[in-house]
């Protein structure tokens, strides 16, 4: 089946959907120039993911940092998919994004019903006195932030809680998982899905688009073997 078809499948499942929740993955970003975590300096980052080490090496911590997400975020444009499901939400076609990305590409976007189950770089504290700093426009300067109260650095999300998960988002993420009756997942893979997704009605129906073999194929209803800007452009 040609991609039009398999588009035009996708379309009319979202246009018959009450509650439709989009599950997403660093695939969906590489076509603004981002990357995935396997193939950043993760590794390397976390190494100096330690409240001493960056505060000895700020300057290090930052060139990786804009490196592996950061440049990509400032630089790049939000893809065609991150686009698609921006107008998808415009529309009320689209109830909640859930999402593994940390890039915050779904909030340059536009979209606001977003659970970023890892956190992402507008989630932020300071190493010293730990006032928030939610806002991912504090990374663009071209240098690590530094609190207006103490003075310290300020470290985001998925790096003092080394990669992990986000409560509030992800009792967001699963309280729309219970009501979806459409499911779309795309450049997803399957990591911490535990964390929300057998949360899903059972009566769901599930589309995935992903050019390769994931986690989520045998659950599937539908897979489209494609990458998702291929697909998103015919409902733009």
């Amino acid at each position: 089946m040609d991609l039009e078809k398999q588009a035009a499948k996708l379309q009319k499942a979202i246009d018959e959907s009450h509650f439709t929740v989009a599950v997403t993955g660093a695939g969906i970003s590489l076509s603004s120039g981002g990357i995935t975590f396997n193939r950043s300096n993760v590794k390397e980052l976390m190494g100096l993911g330690s409240e001493d080490m960056l505060r000895n090496e700020p300057d290090k911590y930052y060139q990786l940092l804009d490196k592996a997400f950061l440049h990509s975020m400032f630089h790049g444009e939000p893809s065609v998919t991150h686009r698609a499901l921006r107008k998808l939400e415009q529309d009320g076609k689209l109830q909640g994004i859930i999402t593994t990305n940390v890039d915050c590409m779904h909030t340059i976007a536009g979209s606001e019903n977003v659970a970023e189950i890892q956190g992402s770089l507008q989630i932020n504290r300071c190493t010293k006195c730990y006032k928030r700093f939610d806002d991912y426009h504090i990374w663009g300067n071209g240098t690590v932030p530094r609190c207006d109260l103490c003075g310290d650095v300020i470290w985001t999300f998925p790096f003092y809680s080394h990669v992990g998960l986000h409560d509030g988002n992800v009792r967001k993420a699963q309280r729309w998982m219970a009501q979806a009756d459409l499911i779309i997942i795309t450049g997803a893979n399957g990591n911490y899905s535990d964390a929300y997704f057998n949360c899903r009605k059972r009566t769901a129906t599930i589309i995935q688009i992903n050019p390769g073999h994931t986690w989520f194929d045998f659950t599937a209803d539908l897979n489209i073997h494609a990458k998702a800007d291929d697909i998103f452009k015919y409902l733009l």
